[in-house]
């Protein structure tokens, strides 16, 4: 039996939407799940060694989604480096011989 493609349909706010900055993740886990959390650090005007910082969102997965998520991520960075370096290749002059 052929299996059907399943269509998602999300539903999200304009707040949502827009997202939220971060520039700082910490990953955990533990028997059942794993947990990213990630923070909008402040890298300027902190006092002696200690940064300021802000959670902006905390999301706790199950490892089997982690997994997925990973894939996903490295196949996008993967896709970006590559259209990443074929911007930064020199332009070739024209060929003076071709007509």
């Amino acid at each position: 039996m052929q299996e059907r493609e399943k269509r998602i349909n999300l539903h999200a706010t304009p707040e949502q939407m827009a997202g939220v900055y971060a520039n700082f993740a910490n990953v955990s886990h533990s028997d059942y799940e794993f947990s990213i959390t990630f923070v909008r650090l402040d890298h300027e005007g902190g006092e002696g060694e200690e940064l300021q910082g802000v959670v902006v969102s905390r999301v706790s997965m199950s490892p089997k989604f982690m997994k997925e998520l990973m894939d996903a991520m490295q196949d996008n960075y993967s896709k970006w480096a590559t259209a990443q370096s074929i911007r930064d290749l020199p332009e070739t002059p024209p060929d003076e011989h071709s007509a």
